[in-house]
């Protein structure tokens, strides 16, 4: 406890809890790392980081269950700042998926925007949306309440602009895939349908990263003693539970399913 107002947590953690979601994102890390050098799916490398941010955050926050109540500062920045910025790690990989999708079925005319820029524009804005929230979260390892009070809201201009660029960016793939059902014949769309399972799988884990977003940001905009932060079961429910089923999703429907190579395409570009 850094004075007589600021908590680094309102409740005691769980660490039970802690090891169990350390256990989850350690295996799906794993996966992700044996199916990425299976499939040189090596755009996924962000998502892997990701991984390994979520998994040693949840250490930071075992670390802390086993300190309670003297909590030290170290593990509670570790788990605040690695677990905060780890889905924008996911966000990046998820974006050069549709940039993949689009080149596997030659349909970049059906984008709203040119595959190259497409990557470019939302890979940045998601550079963006990951250094503002880094930079709250270094500001909030000062420990007070005045550190926390400043960095919560740099946190909260960061996780606006990833909503915002998901909000964007889901629109375009919406736009793309309408588009190019509309452009399939229907014996072409029965034959190479596997290009909507991914779409559905991008659909699936940007809404799983959108409500995690919307979650923080109300964490964060009521503060260190507001309800959100009172209750731990927040945070496994609407964050640690969502981010494991990102990673889950993209093990069931892998990326690398898809072939961006013409000599191994059919005629909707899939293997």
């Amino acid at each position: 406890m850094a004075d007589s107002r600021f908590a680094y947590y309102r409740y005691d953690p769980s660490l039970p809890a802690a090891v169990i979601f350390i256990v989850l994102f350690i295996a799906a890390t794993a996966l992700h790392i044996f199916r990425l050098f299976r499939t040189r799916t090596w755009f996924f490398i962000p998502l892997i980081v990701g991984g390994f941010f979520e998994w040693i955050g949840y250490v930071g926050r075992a670390l802390s269950a086993s300190q309670t109540p003297d909590w030290t500062l170290g593990p509670y920045i570790i788990q605040a700042l690695l677990l905060l910025v780890a889905p924008a790690l996911f966000a990046a990989s998820i974006y050069m998926q549709l940039g993949r999708i689009i080149l596997a079925t030659d349909g970049e005319k059906y984008s709203l925007i040119k595959r190259t820029w497409l990557t470019k524009i939302f890979v940045m804005g998601d550079v963006l949306s990951f250094g503002v929230q880094a930079a709250g979260g270094g500001i909030m390892a000062g420990g007070t309440e005045a550190s926390f009070n400043s960095g919560q809201t740099v946190v909260v201009v960061g996780l606006i602009l990833q909503i915002v660029f998901f909000s964007l960016f889901t629109v375009v793939a919406f736009v793309f895939n309408h588009r190019l059902r509309r452009a399939f014949s229907k014996t072409a769309t029965e034959a190479g349908g596997t290009h909507q399972k991914h779409l559905n799988a991008l659909y699936l884990s940007s809404l799983l990263i959108m409500v995690r977003s919307i979650f923080r940001v109300v964490e964060y905009a009521l503060g260190n003693d507001g309800y959100l932060m009172q209750h731990e079961w927040f945070l496994y429910v609407f964050d640690a539970v969502l981010m494991v089923g990102v990673m889950v999703v993209f093990l069931v429907v892998h990326p690398g399913q898809v072939s961006t190579n013409p000599k191994g395409r059919n005629a909707t570009g899939w293997a």
